[in-house]
């Protein structure tokens, strides 16, 4: 019947889980037992070492209590000879003067005048003598060589010894965020540990963020260790655990190793320009090791200037080549197949090309109601305005309208009326382009593009002045790992047609 085909199937069901769930427990049991014997082997390793270590520390002061034993009986062998020589000394001077007192003392008690006369004179002579001369005939003597300047104080080594203990793997390092520092292709990590009398050094490992992947990777994998790059052995599985990874090396597994640091604080070289990177600081000693928080730091923008040499002869560049004013008056400037000639529009370009990274750079429009920024291959036509070809990809304004423009093709960008900076993140490695309000924190377009050359920042003016800044970090409210909506409407701008003059 129907009732006992699905009872059937349930059973059956329900019959291979408790298989699947036994065969877990049995597992399990089987690790725990490995671990059991494993902490058997660990304490009988760690007995052993211990009576080893503790027999060298007793060999040790057995050795110390000899050797100090014999400094005592030959420095006590040293000042007895010494002052036996001393002894003797004092009783031939004492022999001596004896001798002379009991002849004085004898020609004293002559009561011949004229034998006291005869002998008195030579006596006299030799007690003057004896007495004028004590300081000689005494010997010298110290009195304080009596082995009383010498001690015996192992107050410090006690307290070593009774601060004997198993030695512990340090405590957790703590990155400073706000003390670390960063430049375009640098970034300086700080740190601080509770332990650092008790460390012998810490490693720094750092990789480009590529979402939570790397921290799933990080506890998931087993490290080998390849010349400079630890390479996960799980990297298929990790991956999969956290979903295709955006990262600029489209991997999860590549995490570079700096050892042996004696210092709290780190320069990490050559990195990706506008990248963010996750660092992780370990402390080690001899009992092992243990890893920060990860910590997420990023690399500045790739600083650049407006190249003059591609710059419209009606523009006016600063001194500092980041700000273009249109300049009817200037006229001067020589025609090369770089430079800007539209009859219509005035542009100008950075003096980079860009071929890797993550970038990110905002123009200040000012009073400019007229404008085209973003991004040109080389070979780009220089006669007419960015974004009308197919090799250019900008955000324009003419007057009050805003648009997104590649390829002669357009969209309305719904935009803030008083926006009066724009911030523009480029994302070479993952194709993409995007255009910000930073003012607002807005996200106002994103262009996926392929790119297949190197590009060059782009600004295209018909009034007032525009001014770059670069080498700016991405401002925190953009995620560029991840896809945002955008204010735009994909439709055909309302003045393609009806106002020729912006393009």
């Amino acid at each position: 019947s129907t009732s006992s085909h699905f009872l059937i199937q349930t059973l059956e069901m329900n019959l291979t889980n408790l298989v699947k769930r036994n065969s877990e427990l049995e597992n399990q049991m089987a690790k725990l037992i490995q671990i059991c014997q494993q902490v058997e082997v660990n304490t009988a390793m760690h007995e052993a070492k211990l009576m080893e270590e503790c027999d060298e520390l007793v060999e040790i002061i057995q050795q110390r209590k000899q050797m100090i034993a014999v400094k005592i009986k030959e420095t006590k062998v040293m000042k007895l000879r010494k002052l036996a020589q001393q002894v003797a000394n004092c009783r031939q001077c004492l022999e001596r003067s004896t001798v002379l007192i009991n002849q004085a003392e004898h020609i004293l008690k002559e009561n011949d005048q004229a034998r006291f006369l005869q002998s008195a004179k030579n006596i006299a002579e030799r007690v003057a003598m004896a007495t004028a001369s004590s300081q000689v005939l005494i010997p010298d003597i110290n009195f304080n060589d009596a082995f009383e300047n010498f001690a015996l104080d192992f107050s410090r080594e006690k307290k070593l010894l009774e601060g004997l203990d198993y030695l512990t793997a340090p405590n957790p390092p703590s990155i400073r965020e706000e003390l670390c520092t960063a430049s375009h292709d640098t970034i300086t990590v700080h740190w601080i540990s509770d332990d650092e009398f008790s460390i012998s050094s810490y490693e720094l490992q750092y990789t480009i963020f590529t979402g939570q992947a790397n921290f799933i990777s990080k506890s998931w994998c087993s490290w080998g260790l390849w010349p400079e790059i630890r390479k996960c052995k799980e990297a298929v599985s990790c991956s999969r655990l956290a979903g295709a990874p955006r990262g600029l090396y489209n991997s999860v597994d590549s995490w570079m190793i700096v050892p042996n640091i004696k210092q709290n604080h780190y320069t990490v070289h050559g990195l990706q320009s506008g990248t963010r990177y996750i660092f992780i600081v370990k402390a080690i000693n001899q009992a092992g090791s243990r890893n920060s928080e990860p910590t997420r730091l990023k690399t500045n923008s790739q600083p650049f200037k407006l190249d003059p040499k591609m710059t419209h002869k009606k523009l006016k560049i600063s001194n500092d080549g980041l700000q273009m004013e249109k300049d009817e008056s200037s006229l001067k400037k020589s025609h090369t197949p770089e430079r800007f000639s539209g009859t219509g529009c005035y542009g100008a370009a950075g003096n980079i090309f860009i071929d890797s990274g993550c970038h990110y750079w905002e123009v200040v429009m000012g009073s400019s109601t007229w404008y085209a920024i973003g991004i040109a291959y080389k070979s780009a036509p220089k006669n007419e305005w960015i974004g009308k070809n197919a090799s250019s990809w900008v955000f324009s304004r003419c007057n009050s309208n805003f648009v997104v423009r590649h390829n002669n093709k357009e969209m309305l960008v719904d935009v803030p009326p008083q926006l009066k900076r724009l911030g523009v993140l480029l994302d070479y490695d993952n194709n993409m382009l995007s255009f910000y309000d930073p003012a607002n924190s807005l996200h106002l377009h994103t262009f996926d593009v392929t790119f297949i050359l190197p590009v060059c920042p782009t600004f295209t003016i018909w009034n007032k002045s525009l001014m770059i800044l670069s080498g700016l970090p991405a401002p925190d409210f953009i995620d560029y790992p991840e896809r945002q909506e955008c204010n735009c409407r994909p439709q055909e701008s309302p003045y393609v047609s009806g106002m020729k003059a912006c393009h």
